[in-house]
């Protein structure tokens, strides 16, 4: 079933130990549409300048990414430039430039009316809701944001929050929200908030997915999938987003959704989140094929012993 992504498409300049690449594809809505398009079929709706050229484009119609939704208005694509030097844990930002993205304005096209499944990504929450409100047809909607806006503006985030079904944020961002330092304590207050569940993403450690009692299923117990150990990465830019992507993509690939559903959908995140740091930006997602992804997934199976 179709899935669309609302969020932000970048030009990025990023620098590891591994080196340095210059004015790469990026932004949010750019790695979780390459990471959900091997699951499902992706629309997207964002904002590009004049800068985004048709190979930028052909990068997202080669995996199948529906792009009608990308407004195109004159001035630069947004752009961000930053650093993993002294942690591939944590960027360091050298510059954001937001361009055409600070006006963003989400217009979703009467094509994608039928859409079954959303993801908000990281954007103003006031902008996240009104896409909500216009999908009201939707059977899931995940949804992201970041410590800006639950800093920033937490009214319009408390609204949002009770328009998404599943929230995907990392370990930090959960206790900042919940205003505290116990994570599972952290986790509850949030999905009091409105949420069903809640994905927090532990970066190399993984994920633990948080229900609401009586959600998707009977009880309400986390459950913990633990990161793929990677011998190297060269560029930790999008593994959230490409969790996002994974996560998302094989629950709207699926015929029901239940806890289950979901639980192995964490899998197929950190899947996609492995893959996409393997290179710089998306280049990776660019050129996988679903034999890569489904021997890695069973590696984590393996490991874990999922059933």
């Amino acid at each position: 079933m179709s899935i669309l992504v609302v969020g932000s498409v970048a030009f990025d300049t990023i620098a590891t130990p591994s080196g340095r690449a210059e004015n790469i594809l990026g932004g949010a809505a750019t790695y979780f549409s390459l990471a959900a398009s091997y699951f499902t079929s992706v629309r997207m709706v964002a904002v590009v300048g004049e800068d985004f050229t048709a190979d930028n484009e052909a990068v997202l119609k080669k995996r199948g990414v529906d792009t009608r939704g990308i407004e195109r208005t004159k001035g630069k694509t947004f752009r961000w430039g930053g650093q993993y030097l002294d942690s591939l844990n944590e960027a360091k930002t050298d510059f954001t430039e937001l361009n055409v993205f600070e006006n963003f304005q989400p217009r979703i096209p009467s094509e994608y009316s039928d859409t079954q499944f959303l993801f908000l990504a990281n954007i103003h929450p006031t902008l996240q809701a009104a896409v909500r409100l216009e999908m009201d047809g939707v059977r899931l909607t995940g949804g992201d944001t970041m410590n800006f806006w639950i800093r920033g503006t937490p009214k319009e985030l408390a609204e949002t929050l009770k328009l998404v079904n599943v929230l995907l944020i990392n370990d930090t961002e959960t206790k900042m929200l919940a205003g505290e330092q116990n994570l599972p304590r952290a986790a509850r207050k949030v999905l009091a908030m409105g949420p069903q569940a809640l994905v927090v993403k532990h970066g190399e450690y993984g994920a633990t997915i948080f229900f609401r009692q009586g959600a998707f299923g009977i009880g309400s117990h986390p459950f913990r999938a633990p990161a793929l150990p990677i011998e190297e990465v060269k560029d930790p830019t999008g593994a959230g987003d490409s969790f996002a992507g994974g996560f998302m993509g094989y629950i709207a690939s699926q015929g029901e959704i239940n806890r289950e559903v979901l639980k192995r959908a964490l899998f197929y995140g950190g899947v996609m989140g492995s893959f996409a740091v393997e290179r710089f930006g998306t280049e990776r997602l660019q050129e996988l094929t679903r034999d890569e992804i489904d021997a890695r997934f069973q590696v984590f199976r393996e490991l874990t012993h999922l059933e």
